[in-house]
């Protein structure tokens, strides 16, 4: 895992948060394909809980269908108090919450709420392999705005990769050549140059 962090920024738990008394948003790992069934357990029980989708073509015997997955597979977002853990916990196919060094760590509360923001105003994504090193651009304007990741170009069109470092997942939205800047920063001396400059990825600002 990198230095940087390249979704939102990780803060330490507020003092209000000390005993586990207010609720934020923590990454859950689920099951392997259990992400909707939880999802329909949390909505059941009431359980405020965030599971970005993305639409697909799937090829069966029966023709091609569209159909709607997880975009983190393996992952699904809930807000809740520390001491209301095991209401999530004993959901069925729920198996932890992401943290460090075994105790669950939260995540910035503003990147969620961009995130639903901009999938609740037809933002187009999909996923992306995890990267830890590139050019990292913040996005200027939209429903992103204040978002940092990493710049790609492919055929006229500009695309941005975000990160949540926590769970060691991607995703890749679309933007506009000018709702992006670039982020001029060092990168980490432990990072090997080739790691920088993998032919696979166009980087304009580089």
């Amino acid at each position: 895992m990198t230095e940087d962090i390249q979704l939102g920024s990780w803060q330490e738990p507020e003092k209000a948060n000390e005993f586990g008394t207010k609720a934020l948003w923590y990454a859950g790992y689920t099951a392997s394909r259990h992400e909707k069934k939880v999802a329909e357990h949390f909505a059941q029980r009431g359980i405020e809980h965030f599971l970005p989708l993305y639409g697909t073509i799937h090829r069966w015997k029966n023709g091609r269908h569209c159909v709607r997955l997880p975009l983190f597979p393996g992952y699904i977002f809930v807000r809740v108090a520390l001491k209301d853990r095991l209401r999530v916990l004993e959901v069925p196919g729920f198996v932890k919450l992401v943290g460090f060094g075994g105790a669950p760590h939260p995540l910035p509360e503003s990147d969620i709420t961009k995130m639903k923001d901009a999938f609740s105003k037809g933002v187009m994504a999909e996923p992306y392999p995890y990267l830890i090193a590139g050019t990292r651009v913040e996005i200027r304007n939209g429903p992103l705005a204040g978002m940092v990741g990493i710049l790609l170009r492919r055929q006229n069109k500009y695309r941005v990769v975000l990160s949540i470092d926590l769970i060691m997942r991607s995703m890749i939205v679309e933007v506009e050549a000018s709702d992006v800047a670039p982020i001029r920063k060092r990168p980490n001396r432990n990072v090997a140059k080739s790691e920088l400059t993998g032919p696979s990825i166009e980087l304009p600002f580089a």
